[in-house]
């Protein structure tokens, strides 16, 4: 089975119109650049994205809500993104708002073939509101359906045309778990390298969970809050 691909082009030219998308990343770090100014280009619409957040104006999954190539975006943490929230205001924009920890393990699950799982975080908010509670050990707890994607979109460190991955620092954030959760796994990487030239032992995500891989380019790994001294 071919894996690699040239570019970000390439490897999302069969996403369709109301597709389902996982996308990594922690704020601005260890997103797949490359892949969304591809989707942005490709101008795919009615995208339902699940991603921790939402970008920034002008960066990011903020290109895709520019563009309005979004339908609706499963997320936890939104704030850094003034046009994501005039969307939610104006109603142009459906929104799944998640606990963090929450959002992580509704993937994991996704990915490990588990359909749901209970979980204490949300009860007594609106975060609990339709879903299913249950008693254990006297603790109320409330019932989270796992995710998965039509497609999960990945950026790595480092991959071999095997597809095998090591992500970098804060990257491993949400990449290595969306790329067991979606059905065609896409990983954009850094650094393209050969089989056996990654140490087995610092594999992060397995190969098998990975159908294509290309090498992006000319990523900007922008700072998303910046502080200095006075």
């Amino acid at each position: 089975m071919k894996k690699v691909f040239q570019n970000a082009d390439e490897a999302i030219h069969d996403i369709p119109d109301n597709a389902t998308i996982m996308l990594g990343g922690f704020g601005l770090c260890g997103i797949p650049e490359n892949s969304i100014t591809a989707l942005v280009k490709k101008g795919v619409k009615g995208l339902t994205c699940i991603s921790n957040n939402a970008g920034v104006d002008g960066f990011g999954l903020g290109l895709l809500l520019e563009t309005r190539q979004i339908k609706k975006m499963i997320s936890s943490y939104v704030g850094e993104n003034a046009e994501f929230e005039r969307q939610l205001l104006a109603g142009e924009l459906e929104v799944e708002l998640t606990p963090q920890g929450t959002l992580a393990e509704k993937i994991r699950a996704g990915g490990a073939g588990i359909p749901a799982f209970y979980t204490a975080t949300g009860y007594g908010t609106e975060v609990a509101e339709g879903k299913e509670v249950k008693v254990f050990d006297g603790k109320n707890y409330i019932m989270e359906q796992s995710l998965t994607a039509d497609f999960a979109i990945v950026k790595a460190w480092k991959g071999d045309t095997l597809g095998n991955l090591v992500f970098k620092a804060t990257a491993r954030n949400f990449n290595p778990m969306m790329a067991t959760a979606g059905k065609v796994t896409i990983a954009e990487v850094e650094e393209l390298v050969q089989p056996g030239e990654l140490d087995p032992n610092e594999i992060h995500t397995p190969g098998i969970f990975v159908q294509r891989i290309f090498q992006g380019k000319d990523y900007e790994k922008r700072i998303e809050q910046r502080t200095v001294r006075r």
